[in-house]
């Protein structure tokens, strides 16, 4: 092993990662102290690599664009980051792998957040606005600009960390600032899933006065498993979300992050549950052509005088 020990790894050793491999080195000098398993994080690669052309054609036929593109910004990023761990398994001592798999995988769960919220402002739509504590719109503009503090916020991070070299402060900083983006996200989760249950309650109770116009779609066994999809796919990531908050909190060197079983269990097995479930049962489908009810403008219509009379918000 060569002289020079000159990089500061996530783990906080000191070592110069060119010259070091499973065979010369410890694993106590490496990003991680487990060599990533191969077949684990391939199964990963090829999970969300299949659903990307399955979101294009469905995205592109039902023409839900924003939808199309946050699943593609997430599925892009989650193939990215697997790539990155594939890599580390051959030598887990290199740094921009590790950086790789790092920023994309922390980053990625975002994209897929910002699809689930350009759902319920049109599920409002569906079951009738009046119902709702705010208007379609409303939920549109506040949970994605949430979403897009709390992605600027883990790509600032991750920037940060990137660039620290050997500078601890600084890698100490990056990694608090994608803390902080993380524990946005769990919040804006958590209000999201409150205000849906809420929703769901007052339609329980108010069954009778659903917007009637639209029954057709919200009665058909697609509209149901599309319900049911968003449910498991808000859940695990908030669960993902979660378990990464602890992860980054403890520290590189920490049992936490240092546990592959854990990790796979709760980053990617959740992220492919997730993606799987807003994949199969698509919107596109369920919402049988209403899509572009609440695609930039939500339609609220109310009868006045004998007339229905449409008003549109943009957003």
């Amino acid at each position: 092993m060569s002289e020079e020990l000159n990089a500061i790894t996530f783990n906080g050793t000191l070592i110069n990662d060119e010259n070091c491999n499973v065979d010369i080195c410890s694993l106590e000098y490496a990003n991680f102290t487990y060599v990533p398993n191969l077949a684990g994080n391939i199964i990963f690669v090829a999970i969300f690599g299949l659903c990307i052309p399955f979101q294009l054609f469905f995205g592109i036929r039902h023409k839900t664009w924003g939808y199309m593109i946050g699943m593609l910004g997430g599925l892009i990023l989650e193939v990215l980051g697997y790539v990155g761990r594939i890599q580390m398994h051959f030598n887990p001592f290199k740094f921009d792998p590790f950086l790789l798999y790092l920023i994309c995988l922390t980053i990625g769960p975002a994209f897929l957040s910002a699809a689930i919220y350009l759902c319920l402002g049109r599920i409002v739509v569906v079951y009738g606005d009046h119902l709702s504590r705010f208007k379609p719109g409303t939920y549109t503009i506040v949970f994605v600009s949430c979403d897009l503090l709390s992605l600027v916020l883990q790509a600032l991070g991750g920037a940060i960390t990137a660039t620290a070299d050997d500078d601890r402060d600084k890698h100490d900083m990056g990694v608090n600032i994608m803390i902080a983006g993380l524990a946005s996200q769990v919040v804006s989760l958590l209000i999201f899933m409150v205000l849906c249950a809420d929703f769901a309650f007052k339609i329980k109770r108010n069954s009778r006065a659903t917007n009637a116009a639209l029954a057709d779609v919200r009665g058909t066994l697609k509209w149901k498993g599309f319900l049911i999809a968003l449910v498991i796919a808000t859940f695990t990531i908030f669960v993902r979300c979660v378990f990464r908050v602890a992860e980054l909190s403890e520290g590189f060197d920490s049992h936490l992050a240092n546990d592959e079983v854990t990790y796979m269990i709760l980053e990617g097995a959740m992220i492919s549950i997730a993606s799987i479930a807003l994949t199969i049962i698509h919107p596109g489908v369920a919402f049988a052509g209403k899509w572009d009810l609440g695609n930039f403008s939500f339609r609220n219509r109310s009868t006045r005088k004998g007339m229905e009379k449409v008003n549109q918000v943009e957003v």
